[in-house]
């Protein structure tokens, strides 16, 4: 189930602000940052976005 689009529209990455994009890739729902520069994916997990820097992961 993909998160409210209220609740994207406030959400930014952690580590440099950009804003966040939703994403399901094999089944593991992700919130990907914007940035070119950052792109870090958080994941979500049972419909809460884990947005701690050190949970995240670089998208290959």
């Amino acid at each position: 189930m993909p998160l409210e689009a209220s609740l994207l529209e406030i959400l930014a990455c952690p580590a440099c602000h950009a804003p966040l994009n939703d994403r399901t890739a094999d089944e593991t729902p992700e919130l990907i940052c914007t940035s070119p520069e950052c792109g870090l994916a958080y994941p979500v997990r049972d419909n809460i976005p884990v947005l701690l820097t050190d949970e995240a992961r670089r998208p290959a």
